[in-house]
């Protein structure tokens, strides 16, 4: 009876963690909180009690040199199945997973993607756990045998089904605005930030596909995929299939951040 597997009704946070620290903990729990509270489910932990909690289940994986935290919080088990909801206790639940990034080798191969119509809701800032038309977006780049689905929606580029997306142009950086139609990643602001530090320009501003395709450079980001090099796009080359400059310069500052973070 638990709203979240019967609705999903709830919210969810990705927490990085590299050598048993957290990327971007205050970030994330910040999200979090915005997310509760958009859908009206009282946080059930402090940031005190949620870093404690947290950091407990790290510890249980210690071997793990990186380890992704999944946090979610559903509205909680009602008599039955219902729409309507009155007071319930929310669910928590977390697991630890591990994971690896390619070498910065590996990724100056490049990866590809795939567009498709958008057709998600208009609240694709609320980190909510329903998730069937990413995952369907997901799953159709799986069978393509590229990295990702990049989204548009109205003629306009937006996010991809598990991540953000920059392209550059005349070495500037171009990424969506927040907003409804994005989901404001962590590693989205990690990335403007190494940009300012780098000195390179970002413009949050809509572009289309045809900005898109004539661009430099295009990557996406997320906790786990950091940043990735996209070199084709519907089996179109972007900057003659070759990793552009400014990528390297903003993944060798992630690096660094990470470290200064571990």
């Amino acid at each position: 009876m638990d709203r979240g597997f019967l609705f999903g009704d709830g919210v969810y946070e990705v927490f990085p963690v590299y050598n048993g620290l957290i990327l971007g903990l205050e970030l994330h729990l910040k999200r979090l909180q915005e997310g509760l509270d958009t859908i009206n489910i009282v946080n059930p932990h402090n940031k005190k009690e949620w870093t404690s909690i947290i950091n407990e289940l790290i510890s249980y994986h210690k071997e793990n040199t990186k380890q992704a935290i999944y946090l979610q919080v559903s509205r909680g088990c009602d008599d039955d199945r219902k729409h309507t909801h009155d007071k319930l206790k929310p669910t928590v639940y977390m697991q630890s997973s591990s994971f690896k990034n390619p070498t910065k080798g590996d990724l100056l191969k490049g990866s590809a993607a795939i567009t498709r119509d958008d057709i998600r809701w208009s609240q694709c800032d609320t980190k909510s756990t329903s998730l069937l038309a990413n995952i369907m977006f997901a799953q159709e780049a799986k069978n393509h045998g590229v990295e990702e689905t990049i989204l548009i929606r109205d003629g306009i580029i937006t996010e991809c089904s598990s991540s953000n997306l920059f392209l550059v142009k005349n070495d500037c950086i171009y990424t969506h605005p927040k907003g409804p139609y994005i989901l404001p990643g962590i590693t989205r602001e990690i990335i403007i930030d190494c940009a300012k530090y780098c000195d390179t320009e970002v413009k949050e501003v809509t572009f289309n596909k045809d900005f898109l395709m004539d661009a430099d450079e295009v990557w996406i980001s997320s906790s786990t995929r950091e940043v990735v090099p996209i070199i084709r796009i519907d089996d179109s080359p972007v900057n003659n299939g070759k990793v552009g400059e400014t990528w390297s310069l903003i993944y060798d500052r992630y690096q660094a951040i990470k470290s200064i973070n571990v």
